[in-house]
């Protein structure tokens, strides 16, 4: 039997505290409709890259709506939310029949008037028909409960961070849903919450001991006939459920599913600690001496701002540019950094031009201000490319004007719009590689593992005082009852700021 199934989705992983809100015309310039969604994202490793490579090779009829990714960045206007789930759900009426719907969602979206962005949307899109099959795939750092879900009917999210399998995650959601409709049987759907907020550092899946709770996971399944999403969640939006959960999608019904729900939460919850020091967090100061002590063997070392949540930090590109870094480090690469101001300022000087510039720091005063420096204009224009890394391999990033600068050994390139650095793209755009650069400073928070833990000599990351701290304590939470959602940090973990040389966990050096 041949269905018709529609697609649609919303995404943006919102960080309360951003003053920056992403507005309804902001969603629409990343936004696609109808055969637009084909043309961009087919064969991609994106979730709908995913969706239409399942449904299609099902031989299903895809319905394609919208499709609007902003990625990470502030709250969503109440505006943009409604706007969004009004033009879907007429849209979905308006299709004619369909057998079901495949909605992307992030799970961490944030809007000042709503208390459950994905649950507000599921349940207007149930309103709207009643019927029709919901699969909801999402990102492995949503915040979710059962309520989010209680419109829907299959719920599953990535099982990577690094989020390499966000195609197969599409996929997942789109067989789950094929499967309903071939079988007229529901699956049970569960959601179970340990209590536990930790850091997007912290929820990189290849640290234990969260690697070893994913892998009991992919065990269960191998036993039975489930999908298990074991999920990091997203500390830095401020809502009632923020924190880690577990969802399981069962075919073996509502109590299987409950049950297996509830026992990798309380796994989670033994190894709560454990979670919270993964890796050690080191201070500026100490990292920057570190590094001047101990020179690179091979391969660029990586300083990660992981505390920078607009890419637009200058705490340690401050430090970086009152230093001697040609003396220290050599060659330093500060790729995408967010300044849109800054970017039409050298592009209106030129290429070859000296410049002074107040460079980044403009999205909250805790992002370090403004750095008055000149630097020398080395190229400037507008900047679209394909992205080549596994994270969103294939998907489109416009960058919008676009500049190149140089401050003595430092090159940066200034971007108009927020897109993650964590792969060579950002220098491959400019005919260069990472492997051009000494010290590369990135702002991501797990992304970065996938493309440069096999190429740094060394990666440093580094806490620094802006809105994304390591200590989950130091978030002015609104919505979330703290004491009562991780009642453990009565104890407080630790977060070093200089790993002794004997620390297992000290970050490692190719060739030693």
């Amino acid at each position: 039997m041949s269905y018709r199934i529609a697609f649609a989705g919303f995404n943006l992983e919102s960080v309360t505290a951003v003053p920056q809100v992403s507005t309804r015309a902001d969603f629409e310039r990343v936004c696609f409709r109808g055969a637009e969604i084909a043309g961009h994202f087919r064969g991609t490793n994106t979730v709908a890259g995913g969706t239409l490579k399942a449904l299609e090779t099902a031989g299903a009829e895809v319905v394609a709506l919208s499709h609007s990714l902003l990625g990470a960045l502030g709250p969503a206007s109440d505006d943009a939310v409604e706007a969004f789930v009004d033009e879907l759900a007429a849209s979905l009426i308006a299709s004619g029949p369909l057998d079901g719907l495949v909605l992307h969602l992030h799970g961490a979206c944030w809007a000042p008037g709503v208390e459950d962005v994905e649950r507000h949307i599921i349940d207007r899109i149930r309103a709207a028909v009643p019927d029709l099959p919901i699969a909801v795939p999402l990102d492995y750092h949503g915040n979710v409960d059962a309520r989010t879900f209680a419109g829907a009917d299959i719920a599953v999210a990535y099982r990577h961070s690094p989020h390499i399998d966000m195609g197969e995650t599409g996929e997942r959601a789109a067989l789950a849903l094929l499967r309903l409709l071939d079988s007229g049987v529901k699956p049970g759907l569960a959601v179970a919450r340990p209590g536990i907020v930790i850091p997007s550092i912290m929820s990189a899946t290849a640290l234990e001991p969260l690697a070893t709770i994913i892998a009991e996971a992919r065990a269960i399944e191998a036993a039975g006939d489930c999908d298990i999403s074991v999920m990091g969640g997203f500390a830095y939006s401020d809502d009632a459920i923020t924190g880690m959960s577990v969802i399981c999608l069962d075919w073996d019904g509502q109590a299987a599913a409950e049950a297996k729900a509830r026992a990798l939460s309380a796994r989670l919850w033994e190894a709560r600690e454990a979670l919270t020091r993964a890796i050690p967090v080191w201070g500026l100061g100490d990292a920057l001496e570190d590094i001047a002590a101990h020179r690179p063997k091979g391969g660029p070392v990586v300083l990660v701002e992981h505390a920078d949540r607009m890419n637009d930090s200058t705490h340690i590109l401050r430090a970086l540019v009152g230093r001697d870094c040609g003396r220290d480090w050599g060659r330093v690469g500060v790729p995408f950094l967010l300044d849109p101001e800054s970017a039409a300022k050298a592009h209106a000087a030129g290429a070859g031009a000296e410049v002074t510039l107040a460079l980044g720091g403009k999205s909250a005063p805790e992002t370090g201000g403004p750095l008055t420096l000149t630097a020398r204009v080395l190229w400037s224009g507008e900047k679209s490319y394909t992205v080549t890394g596994r994270y969103q391999q294939g998907a489109p990033v416009d960058l919008g004007l676009t500049a190149l600068i140089e401050i003595g050994r430092i090159r940066i390139s200034v971007v108009s719009h927020f897109a993650f650095a964590v792969d060579g793209d950002p220098f491959y755009i400019f005919d260069e590689a990472p492997e051009d650069y000494d010290l590369i400073l990135l702002r991501s928070k797990t992304h970065f593992r996938d493309f440069y833990e096999p190429l740094a000599d060394t990666i440093y990351v580094v806490d620094t005082p802006d809105l994304g701290p390591a200590d989950v304590r130091l978030i002015p939470y609104r919505r979330f009852d703290t004491a009562r959602a991780y009642p453990w940090c009565a104890a407080p973990p630790v977060f070093p700021t200089r790993p002794k040389m004997t620390d297992p966990q000290k970050p490692t050096r190719r060739g030693k």
